[in-house]
C-alpha cells in the first residue's frame, strides 16, 4: 500500500481556517478555534464491528501540526490503514512513536496559549523551559524521564534561582501530564514525587519589598508633587491617592469610569487578582482626572504617543527628577496600609479591600459577598485629606 500525495500541501497545513480539512485516505488536519492543529487518521478495521454491528471505524490522533509533518503524518496514517486492513486495531498494536520532552511542551504551549492574560506571559511560560529544561531533556523522550532527569534541571538552579526553578518544576509537570494523558507515558509524575519527599533542601522564601516612604512623609512630599506639571505627575497623584498599583493606573481609560455613582471599576483582565476591583472617587481623585477628560485621549494619562498611555517607568523617573531617592511608586501602597493601620483606625479589611487584595479564606470570601465600598469611601477620602494636608489653599 503506497501513499500517493494528498489534497493538502505545507502552506495550507499553515494557514487554514477552523475545522476539519481532508487530505484523503482518512487523514484529517482539525484546526482548533485557538488556532491549534493536530492531525487525525480514520480507519475501519477488517472484520471488527461496533456494539450497533456496524463495521469499526475508529479516529486516531497523530500529534500536533506544528511537531508532526504532513509527509510524517501520511507516513503515520499508511501505518495506522495497513493494521486496520489485516483486522489489527492501532490502538492496541501501533508502534508507538513517542514525542520527546520540547515537542509536548511546544504542543501544550500552543493549545494553552488563550487561557493566559498576555502573550507575554505565554511567552515566559515557555522561555523558562527553553532555558532550564531544554538544553538537559528537551530531545529525551517524554516516556524516558523520571527523577534523575527532573533533579538535573532543577538542582543547579533550586537555591539561586528559587522562584525561577519553582516555576520550571510546575511547568514540566504541567508537560509530563498532559504527556500520560495522551498515551505516552505512565506512572506517577516524576515532578510530583522529587517535590513530596522533599529531595531538594528547603529555600526560605525571601519577601521582596519595594522601598516605601514614611506616612509621616506623604503631606510634604504631595504638597511638592502637586507644583509639577506634566502627564506623569498627574498619574502618580492620582497613584498616591489611590493606592493601586502602576499597571492599574496607567491602563486605565475612560470607559471605566462612573461619574454618576464616583467609582472606578478596574476590570478582572486587569488585576493582579483577578478579579474586578472598585475604587471610590473622591473630590481630590476628580480634581485630578476631570481636566483630563476635556483632551478627549483614550488613556486617561496618555504619554508621548497618541492614545498610548505613559510608560512603566514615567512616574519613577519623576521621581528621581524631584530627587527623591529610595523610594518607588509601589512602596506608596505600603505607606497607604501603614497610615491606615497606626492612624486611620480603619478594619484591617478594609484597607486590605482598598488594596486590592484578597481578604480571607475561599471559604470566607464565598460568604462575604459584599466589597466594603462605602466603608473603603470613607477611608479613601480620609487618606485623601491627610496626603494634602500641607498644600495649602
Amino acid at each position: 500500500m503506497a501513499y500517493t500525495s494528498g489534497k493538502l500541501t505545507k502552506n495550507l497545513v499553515r494557514t487554514l481556517g477552523p475545522g476539519r480539512h481532508g487530505d484523503g485516505h482518512g487523514l484529517y488536519l482539525v484546526v482548533d478555534p485557538s488556532g491549534a492543529r493536530r492531525w487525525i487518521v480514520r480507519v475501519t478495521v477488517k472484520g471488527q464491528r461496533n456494539r450497533q454491528g456496524k463495521p469499526l471505524r475508529t479516529d486516531f490522533g497523530l500529534g500536533g501540526a506544528d511537531v508532526v509533518t504532513l509527509n510524517v503524518a501520511r507516513e503515520r496514517a499508511l501505518e495506522y490503514r495497513r493494521l486496520a486492513k489485516q483486522g489489527l486495531n492501532p490502538k492496541y498494536h501501533k508502534v508507538q512513536d513517542v514525542p520527546c520532552f520540547e515537542e509536548v511542551a511546544r504542543q501544550v504551549h500552543i493549545e494553552r496559549l488563550p487561557t493566559w492574560k498576555n502573550p507575554k506571559h505565554g511567552q515566559q511560560w515557555m522561555n523558562t523551559l527553553a532555558d532550564y529544561a531544554f538544553p538537559k531533556i528537551g530531545r529525551m523522550p517524554v516516556s524516558d524521564i523520571d527523577q534523575p532527569e527532573i533533579l538535573q534541571v532543577l538542582s543547579p538552579i533550586w537555591t539561586e534561582k528559587h522562584e525561577t526553578a519553582r516555576r520550571v518544576a510546575q511547568r514540566m509537570k504541567a508537560v509530563l501530564d498532559v504527556a500520560r494523558s495522551r498515551g505516552y507515558r505512565e506512572g506517577e509524575n516524576p515532578v510530583t514525587v522529587v517535590m513530596d519527599a522533599l529531595v531538594l533542601p528547603r529555600v526560605k522564601a525571601k519577601v521582596k519589598r519595594h522601598n516605601a516612604m514614611r506616612w509621616q512623609d506623604v503631606p510634604a512630599f504631595y504638597a511638592q508633587l502637586s507644583q509639577q506639571s506634566g502627564m506623569a505627575a498627574k498619574a502618580l497623584m492620582f497613584t498616591c491617592f489611590t493606592g493601586c498599583r502602576t499597571s492599574e493606573v496607567l491602563r486605565a481609560v475612560w470607559e471605566e469610569f462612573d461619574f454618576d455613582d464616583l467609582i472606578w471599576t478596574i476590570p478582572e483582565e486587569r488585576t493582579k487578582t483577578g478579579g474586578e476591583h472598585r475604587v471610590p472617587l473622591t473630590d481630590q481623585i476628580l480634581g485630578i482626572i476631570e481636566p483630563l477628560k476635556a483632551l478627549h485621549f483614550e488613556s486617561v494619562f496618555e504619554g508621548q504617543r497618541r492614545h498610548k498611555p505613559l510608560s512603566n517607568m514615567s512616574m519613577l523617573m519623576l521621581l528621581r527628577r524631584m530627587e527623591i531617592e529610595g523610594v518607588t511608586v509601589h512602596g506608596f501602597r505600603s505607606a497607604f496600609r501603614d497610615w491606615a493601620s497606626e492612624v486611620g483606625n480603619h478594619p484591617r479589611e478594609v484597607a486590605e479591600m482598598s488594596l486590592g487584595h484578597k481578604v480571607g479564606s475561599a471559604v470566607e470570601r464565598a460568604y462575604a459577598r459584599s466589597d466594603l465600598l462605602s466603608r473603603r469611601r470613607e477611608l479613601m477620602r480620609d487618606w485623601n485629606l491627610f496626603s494634602c494636608s500641607q498644600c495649602g489653599g
